[in-house]
């Protein structure tokens, strides 16, 4: 048996909530799973993945079947929604979703278009637009209330490309080690089908695999290293993956440099001090082209933080989520 409790000092008291979480006793996985997951160790990502659903969502001409993690509550305050990174998955957060559900917020972890465990087998296009509107078909059918959304790396991306296109949905932001500067997918969309392919089929590769982790986190021991690799590339397992990827990279990729300055919600930046993958030089940009941004940097920390410093980054949220409830409080009590 294994419980994740968050501290008492990274939880505040009017946010507890009286839910049992994260107790790994058996595990009963989804059918829809590929059945490589039995072969993950780490008992929080085999846990989350135990609770992966698939909600029906209406989207172009079609319903799909999307992946998520649901709330086990439902709060006063505005829902949390966690999106990824690159090719990844709802599992990026098996660490940081449970702190975040437990200090009592009403957390979702959803699978962005084209990656993660939706059926995609009636294959839709990939491209910015269709998740964006995948997102929001899915926000609309079942949240129906403005969000905290939470993106890191390329997850950023998808996120300020959310808010700046649908604003009404979006309360406020979080990015962390934010992929917005990269000019969409360059090259790579210029590619014969087949080199894409090609690309594609080395990106679920071991070696690539393992050299990922190797610089996106600080001093992982293999055999560590070896699960996580295993956990980011279960959806690789799909048949439709590669197909999927490749529409992806083929329609361009996304580009938001130039909606950065259109984002009007605050937002919070959080960023890995030792990230070897994007520099934080390109954080303190951000910082300054965003109209309405606090930044704060995690030490001895690399790319992914809600994976390797998972108590820092729930902390550094539930302040940003609570501050403003905290304010209220305080004019309150300075008004009697």
């Amino acid at each position: 048996m294994l419980t994740l409790t968050a501290s008492p000092a990274l939880v505040p008291t009017k946010r507890r909530a009286h839910v049992k979480l994260f107790t790994v006793q058996g595990s009963n996985f989804p059918s829809f799973l590929p059945k490589e997951v039995e072969n993950i160790k780490d008992p929080f990502a085999r846990r989350l993945a135990t609770r992966i659903e698939r909600l029906p969502v209406g989207f172009a001409d079609r319903s799909i079947m999307s992946s998520c993690v649901k709330p086990l509550i439902q709060s006063e305050g505005s829902p949390v929604v966690l999106l990824h990174g690159f090719d990844s998955s709802c599992l990026e957060w098996r660490y940081t979703f449970p702190l975040l559900e437990e200090a009592g917020l009403e957390t979702w972890a959803v699978d962005v278009l084209g990656w993660g465990f939706s059926d995609l087998e009636r294959l839709p296009s990939c491209d910015v637009a269709s998740k964006r509107d995948h997102l929001y078909q899915l926000w609309k059918s079942y949240i129906r209330r403005p969000i905290i959304l939470i993106g890191p790396s390329l997850g950023a991306a998808v996120a300020i490309d959310f808010a700046v296109n649908h604003p009404e949905a979006v309360e406020k932001l979080v990015l962390i080690d934010a992929s917005v500067y990269a000019e969409d997918t360059g090259n790579l969309a210029k590619l014969p089908r087949a080199i894409a392919y090609a690309g594609v089929y080395l990106l679920k590769s071991t070696p690539l695999r393992l050299y990922a982790n190797l610089i996106a986190f600080n001093s992982l021991p293999l055999n560590t290293s070896i699960d996580w690799m295993n956990v980011g590339r279960l959806h690789c397992l799909y048949p439709w993956w590669e197909d999927a990827t490749v529409n992806f990279m083929n329609t361009g990729g996304y580009n938001v440099s130039a909606q950065i300055k259109k984002v009007k919600q605050k937002t919070l930046i959080i960023w890995g001090e030792d990230d070897q993958i994007i520099s934080n030089k390109l954080a303190v940009r951000l910082h300054c082209e965003l109209p309405d941004a606090v930044i704060r940097q995690i030490p001895d920390c690399g790319h992914l933080p809600h994976v390797e410093k998972p108590n820092s980054v729930a902390k550094l949220i539930l302040d940003f989520v609570g501050e403003d409830s905290n304010k209220e409080a305080q004019s309150v009590s300075q008004g009697e």
